[in-house]
């Protein structure tokens, strides 16, 4: 670690830590996953006269690492202490208004940033999926950014959403200041995602063999989701435990709090929230059955309250297990990961040589399935191509890519299939500023080659 420049204190400070950090980097790094690098390197940028600047030296000593198989591999610390390409794309706040004075509580995440990766000067985007339409935010400016935009699909499985979008694109197509295309043919269905394929053979059955030059999914949940509180998503405002993104499913989560083995009910928790307090609130969700069970958020979100104790942060504590127990039930309520991983198979199968697909996600889960299922697909059309059956490792080597598109900072190489974000791209500092909810949005591209 180079100190730069910085007063006496800090000089020290940072050369002792220079070399605890040589000393315990090896069980720093096993122990915490470089959390603690990170920590340090951030609270040693003082905000004061005497600011000292420190950065990780390029030419650092490699850390060795197990990787999943048991076999050492080599990183640097630089290398650790980056996780995420953070947009520097310049925020266009009256594009953000302009969404605001329709749907005053709905904020495209990442908008520039999807309109960057279907704008690529070497294909003109002729065809169009998005996969999850919302109120048409994301849609709707890509119908508007491109005229040669000849065929768009629109997939929601929620009813109200998919209203709004049909209202919005309409009234897009018809305004004056519309600069679409005649042609345009627009396609709305009130369906998952995981019917692409069949959805697209419905619409032209050319369609899944010419493919699509563009996919979008985007995996959060709509404000006006998380606001209704007759929709059982909010943690803060009372409602039925409905969580359910088809109103037309059977499944609910007062059905699972209600009538689930409490040994599901604790995997759940475990592995769909990552709750380390799973144990101890399956036990309660299960005890309050004696009682009459659980039938509204506030109930569910009063026993996780009485349950969370109060050393663990006060309130942003219990919200912060509460936002976790919400999660874990929504994406069993809906089969979320499984669906997702799945779908993205299909969606890339859609997709026309040069096509893209973009994958917003919000949480660790989703964005750990959207990654491995990215690798998958460039392993499984390597192992195609050799003819040999067995899963070949996708090229490891990184490319600089094309200047005009700045966006790009290296990319994943396969046979087929190329992935544009070896790191995922997240929101701009002042998007995250502007819009919380997107502050743990993660954009990743594939492109099929």
């Amino acid at each position: 670690m180079n100190i730069i420049s910085g007063g006496r204190a800090a000089g020290k400070f940072l050369t002792w830590s220079s070399s605890y950090l040589s000393i315990k980097s090896d069980i720093l790094s096993h122990a915490y996953g470089g959390d603690f690098f990170v920590g340090l390197y951030q609270a040693s940028i003082f905000k004061s006269p005497y600011c000292c600047v420190t950065r990780a030296a390029s030419s650092s000593a490699p850390v060795k690492k197990k990787n999943k198989n048991g076999k050492e591999k080599s990183f640097s610390l630089a290398e650790s202490l980056v996780k995420r390409t953070r947009s520097n794309r310049d925020l266009d706040e009256d594009v953000i208004e302009q969404h605001l004075s329709v749907d005053n509580s709905h904020i495209p995440v990442m908008l520039g940033e999807v309109l960057d990766v279907f704008s690529s000067s070497n294909r003109q985007l002729c065809s169009f999926v998005d996969c999850t339409v919302g109120a048409g935010g994301h849609s709707s400016m890509i119908i508007e950014a491109h005229p040669e935009l000849e065929c768009y699909v629109g997939l929601d499985m929620d009813p109200v959403a998919h209203e709004m979008a049909h209202t919005r694109i309409g009234a897009l197509l018809n305004g004056s200041f519309s600069n679409t295309s005649s042609d345009l043919r627009i396609h709305f269905h009130l369906k998952n995602f995981k019917f692409i394929k069949s959805v697209l053979s419905e619409v032209d059955e050319r369609f899944i063999h010419k493919g699509a030059d563009g996919i979008l999914m985007d995996l959060g949940m709509s404000s006006m989701q998380v606001n209704n509180p007759e929709r059982g998503f909010s943690v803060l405002n009372d409602g039925p435990l409905d969580m359910r993104m088809n109103p037309q499913g059977s499944l609910t989560a007062e059905h699972i709090l209600n009538s689930w083995p409490s040994i599901e009910i604790g995997r759940i928790l475990r592995e769909y929230g990552e709750e380390s307090n799973w144990f101890f609130l399956q036990n309660k969700i299960v005890k309050s059955r004696s009682t009459g069970g659980l039938h509204s958020t506030k109930e569910l979100v009063n026993l996780i309250q009485n349950s969370t104790p109060r050393s663990r942060g006060g309130r942003q504590g219990w919200i912060k297990t509460a936002t976790r127990v919400f999660q874990a039930l929504r994406i069993a309520v809906n089969d979320e990961l499984k669906t997702l991983e799945d779908s993205l198979y299909d969606c890339f199968d859609c997709l026309a040589p040069g096509g893209r697909l973009a994958v917003i996600s919000f949480h660790s889960l989703e964005d750990r399935i959207v990654k491995q299922t990215f690798l998958d697909i460039l392993r499984r059309n390597n192992s195609e191509d050799e003819g040999d059956g067995q899963s070949s490792q996708p090229m490891n080597k990184t490319k600089e890519m094309d200047a005009e598109e700045t966006w790009i900072k290296r990319a994943i190489e396969g046979k087929n299939a190329r992935i544009l974000t070896k790191r995922p791209i997240t929101p701009s500092e002042k998007e995250g500023q502007l819009n919380r909810r997107s502050r743990s949005a993660k954009l990743r591209v594939i492109e099929k080659v």
